[in-house]
């Protein structure tokens, strides 16, 4: 059952001449007939949702898996191929967990993105986002589509409100039919069966008006038992309302015809985005509907095949295994001690004729059939894109890395389309609570978050600088408000090991071939154009700095040795042994202000410049 929270902003006097309706029993009641057409509407996706969480669990209730003629108490194969798939899958999103980059549309945000990119790290950490993740990450995968509820909860921090990210159940959720994109719809429901004397507590005008809920959503066949005596359904409705030529977002939460609370009712919009704080992410698509299908749907049929034939093989084994006997009824063969492993002697009457017992023919299933079942299991495992090579493995004969590389990179084109679909969707969670803090972070907070150089810091911020602002005026013409808008570019948090082994391999063959080396810089630059692996502007920045700084430290030395060639040449001789590594020609008339100092005895072998410079340290204190 999912987490409903209350979800409103402040009330406000609404004015004699307000737009606005009433919001009263007589209106929930029609509301409620429209949750009921919506319900009706996704029966077949409810259904199928409820299938995939059993064959998720093993409990495969097809008729076919019910026939069995054992007698050990109807033995049925359940084996884990689709159940490995899932549990690959989700292993692959996990390893590219998201992690938000702001960046501003204009020069003017370029600040403020910064400070967006810094916080909202911490807004996403404190709701726990990794555990939600990886809980609409299961549920794309068994049923095709994860959703979260993006809304600002009052309760939080003390009464001082924040954002609350949450993960909410598919089969609580109602909207218009035929629509692809849920803000389309013209309502949207989310309904939760709540104690009632919670909801006593929270709204005492509830006491003894609790007498059964008019709506009942379908729940999943839990393996403990959920009574729902003691219990309401809570339903909260989100529409959207056309108010003096511009559309806003409401939002009604109520009990049978008893309103609990209602933002027109108030007077105000719920959130000034305007947006249904719902995300679907859904693996494969379906035409005509917000929601997908995943792999539950797509694999059970080989994998309903797989266990068929799994049990007959066990069923053909047991037979191999414990032979039977066809037996004349004058045998005169005591059957108790004929079946007792334990006792080596059986008692007979009269002679033992040879037709007095006769084993039944057994006929062990041919390898056709094994071929068969490994064909099956094949073609899940290609239909899904669980190969060996996505799991790790490789076929036989296959030892070059590169070759291992660009299987892997293969195998992976489902995994990585998957993940780019969750990406989108955790895209649509962080536009939501930018807009959440631009609307309700009022009140300055504080946040604990990581500086430039690695160290913990702490910042105060405000949504002082995501409110509208004036452009100003051009020849004595108002420009109007600007609202500052930013994009959001999602990467993954943690990259994999083997990303991480290639990124070292990658840059201890730069420093082997010299690519960080300043006095090649033009050269490194041209062969970086030409490349493109993660962090390459980086790098660039970074040769494009070392060599300004060089020709920089060239220029000022060469300057130095000028000036003091000329106004001490003794100071000369020593700077040179400096900046060179040894001693200049005592030619003072000779040598002018360009002393080039990358070709000073650039001839000399490495070994013999080394000696002559450990004996002339050799005379100074701590030399050698």
């Amino acid at each position: 059952m999912d987490e409903v929270k209350k979800e409103h902003i402040e009330p406000q006097e609404t004015p004699e001449s307000s737009p606005y309706g009433t919001v009263d029993g007589k209106y929930v009641r029609k509301l409620t007939r429209k949750l009921q057409q919506y319900k009706a509407s996704k029966v077949r996706l409810e259904q199928r949702v409820v299938a995939a969480e059993n064959w998720w669990k093993l409990r495969n209730e097809m008729e076919e898996m019910k026939v069995s003629s054992l007698a050990d108490g109807g033995f049925r194969s359940k084996s884990g191929w689709l159940h490995n798939v899932i549990v690959s899958k989700h292993a692959d999103g996990m390893e590219a967990y998201p992690e938000p980059n702001i960046l501003p549309r204009e020069r003017n945000d370029v600040e403020e993105a910064h400070r967006l990119a810094s916080i909202i790290p911490v807004v996403i950490e404190q709701n726990h986002f990794e555990d939600i993740y990886s809980e609409a990450l299961w549920a794309k995968l068994k049923y095709g589509t994860g959703v979260y509820k993006v809304i600002w909860d009052q309760d939080k921090m003390n009464g001082l409100g924040d954002i609350s990210i949450v993960k909410v159940d598919l089969l609580n959720l109602f909207w218009e039919p035929g629509i692809e994109n849920i803000q389309a719809s013209k309502y949207f429901f989310h309904t939760s069966l709540e104690d009632n004397e919670t909801l006593e507590g929270q709204y005492p005008e509830l006491k003894g008006k609790l007498k059964g809920s008019t709506f009942t959503a379908t729940r999943f066949l839990y393996d403990d038992t959920v009574s729902t005596s003691g219990k309401t359904t809570v339903i909260e409705c989100y529409y959207k309302k056309w108010i003096n030529r511009k559309q806003e977002l409401h939002y009604v939460r109520y009990v049978g015809d008893i309103v609990l609370y209602s933002s027109e009712n108030k007077g105000k919009p719920l959130y000034d985005h305007g947006l249904y704080p719902f995300v679907f992410d859904s693996l494969f698509p379906v035409e005509g509907a917000p929601y997908g299908y995943g792999f539950v749907d797509l694999c059970n049929n080989p994998q309903t095949a797989i266990d068929l034939m799994d049990s007959a093989f066990i069923r053909n084994t047991m037979v191999g295994a414990m032979p039977r006997y066809f037996k004349r009824q004058d045998a005169g063969v005591n059957e108790e001690e004929f079946l007792n492993l334990s006792k080596p002697l059986v008692a007979v009457d009269g002679n033992l004729g040879d037709d007095a017992l006769k084993i039944i023919d057994f006929r062990p299933l041919s390898g056709n059939y094994i071929d068969y079942l490994r064909n099956r299991v094949n073609e899940l495992r290609e239909t899904s894109g669980n190969t060996e090579t996505a799991t790790g493995s490789t076929s036989q004969g296959v030892t070059a890395a590169s070759a291992i590389a660009a299987l892997q990179e293969a195998s992976g084109k489902g995994s990585r389309d998957s993940t780019k679909t969750s990406y989108r969707a955790y895209s649509e969670v962080i536009n939501l609570v930018i807009e959440l803090i631009r609307q309700f972070y009022v009140l300055p907070r504080q946040f604990r978050i990581v500086g430039a150089s690695g160290a913990e810091d702490f910042v105060t911020y405000s949504n002082e600088k995501l409110r509208p602002q004036q452009q100003g005026t051009l020849a004595g013409v108002e420009l109007g408000m600007r609202l500052p808008v930013f994009d959001i570019e999602v990467r993954p948090q943690k990259a994999s090991t083997y990303t991480k082994m290639s990124q070292n391999e990658l840059a201890i063959q730069f420093y082997n071939l010299g690519f960080f080396n300043p006095q090649q810089a033009d050269q490194t630059l041209m062969c970086l154009d030409m490349m493109d692996f993660d962090g390459k502007d980086n790098i660039r920045q970074k040769v494009n700095e070392m060599s300004t700084m060089y020709r920089e430290n060239i220029q000022l030395k060469q300057l130095i040795l000028s000036l003091a060639m000329k106004y001490d040449p003794d100071m000369a001789q020593g700077l040179a042994a400096r900046f060179t590594g040894q001693q200049m020609p005592v030619a003072p008339q000779k040598i002018r202000g360009d002393v080039d100092l990358e070709k000073v005895n650039t001839n000399e072998a490495t070994h013999v410049m080394n000696a002559r410079a450990q004996a002339r340290e050799a005379s100074q204190p701590g030399g050698m």
